[in-house]
């Protein structure tokens, strides 16, 4: 890269975020903060931006624009509050990147600004492609626009490509390492705990994002997001679990080799890696040492006690607004498990009966998907009360 890239970061405060920030620190030569946005943490938005001195900042939750446009407006840096300045910011000419690091649906709207707009992408957040993935890629091929993976998973596989994209896939592997309840059994699930839940063995992430790792509908997602971003049959898509999360994903070809992306779990390097790619920049990362992990294991997903890769499964083997279904309905489950309202177990009957009840559209628009999800929302909490 000749000129520093200019990155728009799309969750700022969040665990990718924060982390993108770090590795843009640690590369002040390659890398430049454009504009950061973040939902309520205004706090950590504001001490962020006057630090990165961004171009720009945008708080989603309206309620806080006085206090960060007093603080920041001083600085000039530009300050925009509410969900359509979110969509509307990375319409920006001098950005060239903007990594999408939102939780859930609300990437999805941000991320087809990006594409229209004929931004780069870095793409951290799986439930856009999971929620639109046959629109999302039909419009960055038309645009020509590249998507960055970000999910340790999907830049695995993308790093086994490089150099191989010509090659034809035979099947991708995807690794999971179990979450914190792997080998218990329905019964003993019965009862555990919102901090049990949250205390994920390998990864520091965002409580979403671990409540659907222990749940396995984190790899559901990502089995979805993988169909679309690599342009695989479902059938081509195997899940394995991988307790030391030392292997991030595989790659097998036609002639039956596989490539596999290895080392320590670690977010910032599939981050740095989208960010300067084609570059591979030099960090000071941990080192992964094989004397210390002796053994790798691998073994099959226990689908019946955690159904939720499996009804991933079902809806993207459907297709249509099911998968679209499958994510709202995940995300209002997990919000009431975090508040304690509902079991563990319960958040995939929830998903089960929203996929049962809610109308299946074959060939959604984007206003279908809009209007599935708010449909599904709702449901899911009736399903609740």
């Amino acid at each position: 890269m000749s000129d520093k890239r200019k990155i728009a970061i799309l969750g700022s405060t969040g665990s990718i975020g924060t982390q993108a920030l770090e590795v843009i620190e640690a590369n002040p030569d390659k890398f430049e903060v454009e504009v950061l946005t973040a939902q309520n943490n205004f706090e950590l938005l504001i001490q962020q931006a006057k630090k990165f001195k961004p171009n720009a900042v945008v708080i989603a939750n309206d309620a806080h624009y006085k206090t960060v446009f007093e603080v920041l407006d001083p600085e000039d840096i530009k300050v925009y509050a509410g969900e359509n300045a979110l969509a509307a910011v990375v319409d920006m000419d001098s950005i060239d990147l903007v990594l999408t690091a939102l939780v859930g649906y609300s990437g999805v709207k941000p991320t087809i600004r990006a594409i229209e707009a004929g931004k780069s992408i870095a793409l951290a957040n799986k439930e856009t492609l999971v929620v639109a993935g046959e629109l999302i890629t039909r419009m960055a091929q038309e645009k020509g626009i590249n998507i960055y993976p970000v999910d340790s998973e999907h830049s695995a596989i993308f790093q086994c490509l490089v150099g191989d994209f010509h090659n034809s896939i035979e099947k991708l592997i995807l690794t999971a390492s179990g979450g914190p309840f792997r080998g218990k059994t329905r019964e003993e699930l019965l009862h555990v705990t919102k901090k049990q839940a949250l205390k994920h063995p390998n990864w520091d992430m965002g409580a979403k994002v671990t409540i659907d790792s222990a749940s396995l509908m984190n790899k559901g997602l990502e089995v979805i997001e993988a169909k679309w971003l690599f342009g695989v049959s479902i059938d081509q898509i195997e899940v394995v679990v991988h307790p030391q999360s030392i292997v991030h994903s595989l790659v097998q070809f036609q002639d039956g080799s596989i490539k596999a992306q290895m080392g320590l779990p670690d977010m910032k390097l599939p981050i740095q890696y989208a960010l300067a790619y084609p570059e591979r920049l030099k960090s000071d990362f941990p080192r992964f040492d094989f004397m210390q992990y002796p053994q790798l294991t691998f073994e099959q997903p226990d689908t019946d006690t955690f159904r939720n890769l499996a009804l991933a499964f079902e809806a993207i083997n459907k297709g249509g607004n099911l998968p679209c279904i499958l994510n709202a309905a995940n995300e209002i489950a997990v919000e009431e498990f975090l508040k304690d309202n509902i079991g563990f177990l319960q958040m995939s009957d929830i998903v089960e009966k929203c996929m049962e009840k809610i109308s299946f559209i074959s060939s959604p628009s984007f206003e279908d998907y809009v209007n599935t999800d708010q449909e599904t929302r709702i449901k899911a909490l009736e399903l609740i009360k």
